[in-house]
């Protein structure tokens, strides 16, 4: 969409939002529905904008909270 009138400033807040914090679990069911029927570009951007309108896209938690850490991945890594 880079390049086009679809492109703005709360779009790009959200795409931010989605690289940055984890998707609510009913944002993921939708987007996931939508994109399995072949929603055009415009109405997924208009989908994605509406849903943080209504703080259904992510979890988004302030800056100063301690954050519990998460394993992402085990490999059962050892010194040899």
């Amino acid at each position: 969409m880079k390049g086009t009138l679809f492109v703005t400033d709360e779009l790009r807040k959200a795409i931010e939002e989605i690289y940055r914090y984890p998707l609510r679990q009913g944002a993921t069911d939708t987007l996931n529905r939508q994109l399995k029927t072949g929603i055009s570009d415009e109405r997924l951007v208009s989908l994605v904008l509406a849903l943080r309108d209504e703080d259904r896209l992510c979890i988004v938690e302030e800056e100063g909270q301690a954050q519990e850490p998460v394993i992402l991945c085990s490999l059962g890594l050892s010194a040899w």
